[in-house]
């Protein structure tokens, strides 16, 4: 752990929930988007990704937009599943963390996600651990469909530093995509990349011997 912080920063996917990309990706693929991959993925993506991912389009638009690019007809519900199927779980070790953690840290969630994605995590967590919400283990959630705002940007930093009146150098930020943790330092924050092959059980909160 890095020393002097006091407050911590999560990612969600990756971090907290598994995430598998490939599987939304084969999804797709199957559904009749070809191209899914050059579209989206875990270090870039297209506008319509990012518009959807600050809420500034609604959930009509993103499907219809998707349906619009497959070779085959593809339902509502089918988009929906195929952009879910990346959501895995919770381990319930890494929620056993944060409750320890929040004993000792301001703990804050920060997360590039969308209005689909929220519901099924939350429909995850409840279906596994009887958990109506992630809002229970943090002092603020920041979602960034709800902000208008998405990571890498500078300003979704700043944003939960100021609302917090949080001092960056005691700040923590822990992401699994290299580009976000490039966005923190911009500002100041202190951080942790969980790089592929790394989870924060085994590598960053392990317990101890």
């Amino acid at each position: 752990m890095v020393k002097g912080i006091k407050n911590i920063i999560f990612d969600l996917g990756g971090v907290l929930i598994n995430i598998n990309y490939k599987l939304t990706e084969q999804a797709f693929v199957q559904a009749g988007i070809a191209n899914f991959g050059q579209i989206y993925s875990q270090l870039k993506q297209t506008t319509l990704f990012d518009d959807f991912e600050k809420g500034t389009i609604e959930p009509t638009h993103f499907i219809n937009a998707l349906q619009a690019q497959s070779a085959a007809p593809i339902s509502d519900a089918q988009i929906i599943n195929a952009w879910n199927a990346m959501l895995l779980d919770f381990p319930l070790r890494r929620l056993q963390i944060l409750q320890q953690l929040r004993l000792h840290y301001n703990l804050f969630l920060l997360s590039n996600t969308n209005s689909i994605h929220e519901e099924a995590f939350n429909k995850i967590l409840m279906q596994d651990h009887g958990i109506p919400s992630l809002g229970v283990f943090f002092d603020r959630v920041y979602l960034s469909h709800r902000l208008g705002l998405r990571k890498p940007m500078p300003q979704i930093f700043t944003k939960v530093l100021t609302d917090n009146g949080l001092q960056a150098h005691e700040t923590l930020f822990i992401d699994d995509s290299i580009q976000h943790i490039q966005g923190a330092n911009t500002v100041g924050i202190q951080t942790i990349h969980v790089a592929p092959g790394m989870s924060i059980e085994q590598d960053i909160f392990k317990p101890l011997r």
